[in-house]
């Protein structure tokens, strides 16, 4: 069952289950907390998983008409603070590493270490905020219908798109249930959020970063080309995978956190 906590003027949703080291989960662009339903689940057995509805997505207040990295970074401090957690390790898909690398810059103290799951540290490039401006227009527009189907299923490997039809439908369904403005404000961040190129490079805290070999959205071997990972990061590229490595190799990918947190203990 889901909770809520207080956050300014609205209220944030999470999801908070299981016993032991603490792991927060970030949902991606167009998703929700229930996206790591499965894979929350199955890390549920040996860790307190604690899966956040981002400001504008799934069950938590909208907020504003431009939802910051670094305001979304505050809300999950907050619900941190509420929980009475000192130190968590994150791990943010997509978009929500973006807010990941935000939270890392801000509150280094609060975490063991953190995974970006097929996301980066960069900025938008101007072919990317291009395209985050024409999703903008549509819905505004008010035919979001005619965005997130297309969005949605290019987070899946070509090749996987038979073996999930179940988690494929499941997918649009959350997209579909976004509200408009939820989607215009975490698009409008985005476009916002500058490099942290160096705040990843700089390696305050111990990295993990998985990337699918057949991502659509982020090429694995191009991307690792462009940062210097420091000592303490690991690299695991997810080889039957797309851009949902927790959907597409759920298993393979719990494993990996699980070896990676259960590192940090040592």
């Amino acid at each position: 069952m889901g909770k809520y906590v207080n956050y300014r003027e609205g209220k944030i949703h999470f999801y908070d289950e299981g016993e032991g080291a603490a792991i927060v989960l970030i949902h991606g662009y167009l998703e929700s907390a229930e996206i790591w339903e499965s894979f929350a689940g199955r890390l549920a057995k040996s860790y307190r998983i604690i899966s956040v509805d981002l400001p504008g997505h799934g069950l938590s207040d909208i907020y504003s008409d431009l939802n910051s990295m670094e305001f979304m970074a505050a809300a999950i401090l907050e619900l941190l603070d509420i929980l009475g957690l000192q130190k968590v390790f994150l791990a943010g898909h997509s978009l929500g590493g973006y807010v990941a690398l935000a939270f890392l810059e801000l509150y280094p103290e609060m975490l063991s270490g953190y995974c970006l799951f097929h996301s980066h540290p960069f900025a938008d490039t101007g072919e990317a905020i291009k395209k985050r401006d024409r999703e903008i227009r549509i819905v505004e527009s008010g035919k979001k219908e005619l965005m997130y189907p297309d969005n949605v299923t290019r987070m899946f490997a070509e090749k996987n798109l038979e073996k999930f039809p179940e988690a494929l439908v499941r997918s649009r369904e959350i997209a579909s249930r976004i509200p408009g403005q939820g989607i215009i404000s975490v698009l409008r961040g985005m476009i916002a959020r500058p490099s942290r190129l160096s705040v990843m490079e700089e390696g305050r805290v111990p990295c993990l970063w998985i990337l699918g070999s057949m991502d659509n959205y982020i090429p694995a071997d191009a991307i690792q080309q462009k940062v210097h990972l420091p000592a303490n990061a690991r690299v695991v590229v997810l080889e039957h995978s797309g851009h949902l490595g927790f959907i597409e190799e759920e298993e393979l990918a719990a494993e990996v956190v699980a070896q990676f947190v259960e590192k940090l203990k040592s």
